[in-house]
This record gives C-alpha cells, structure tokens and sequence, in this order.
C-alpha cells in the first residue's frame, strides 16, 4: 500500500471563509443539502455534528467521515470511517477578500496500486467537482 494524493483545483466562492466553515464543521448540517445527493446512490445519512454516515449503493455497509480537526475558518480535516483502507480529506479555505473565499480539497488515502489504477482518475475528477459544487452553495443562507 501506498499513500495517495488528490488535490482539486482552487475554487472561488463568494461566501465568506467564516460562513463556510460554520456549515461544513458541523455535520449536522448536511440535512441542509441533501436534496443534492443522489438518492439512488446514498442512502440512510446519520449525521451527527462530529461524524456522518451512509450506505452508498453496491457497498453495502455504513461508511462515513468524522471531523478530526478544526482550524477555524481556516481547515476541517476529516477521517475515513469503515472504508478498507487509511484516509483522510481537508477543506482549506483562504479568504482573499470580502466575497473571495477559495476552497481547495484534498484527499490522502493509503491504497494498493490496483485501487490506485482502478479509481485514481475517478477519485481526482470527483474532488474537483466536490470543489466546484462548494463554491457555488449560498453559504450565509444556509
């Protein structure tokens, strides 16, 4: 096994870096969003305010995130729950000026190089969009 690393690229909101980490420290908050979530694909979403988890269609089980650290409005480090291999993923937030927060993921998982090979491409591709799509949610409203 080897230690993976996904960064997205910078996305640019227009919420403010205090906004955004007041919803995504508290994971409760995901009641607020799930009508994005593809319901044929998750299914059952605890959320609690440290941790979160969910079926995710052809896994079977629970699996989830828990937040490990918080800096605020600046990073939220979460860690992998019941998924088969060592991972963790941050949201830091860099607020330039007012109405300029950018927002970068970044995934680092311990995988075997078969995973690697098989879900590498989809993995970068997903953190991106995951990227995209934060910068666009209206955070002060939520």
């Amino acid at each position: 096994m080897a230690e993976q690393k996904y960064e997205s690229k910078i996305a640019s909101s227009t919420s403010s870096a205090q906004d955004i980490y007041r919803v995504m420290s508290d994971l409760t908050n995901i009641e607020k969003v799930k009508n994005l979530i593809p319901q044929d694909k998750v299914k059952e979403i605890v959320a609690e305010e440290d941790n979160v988890r969910f079926k995710v269609d052809g896994i079977g089980q629970m699996i989830g995130f828990r937040i490990e650290d918080r800096i605020e409005n600046d990073t939220i480090k979460y860690g992998l729950e019941n998924i088969p291999m060592e991972g963790h993923c941050w949201i830091q937030l860099k607020e330039v000026a007012p109405g300029d927060t950018r927002i970068k993921l970044t995934i680092k998982a311990d995988m075997p190089a078969m995973i690697k090979m098989m879900v590498g491409n989809k993995l970068q591709q997903g953190i991106d969009k995951a990227a995209e799509m934060l910068a666009q949610m209206p955070f002060s409203q939520m």
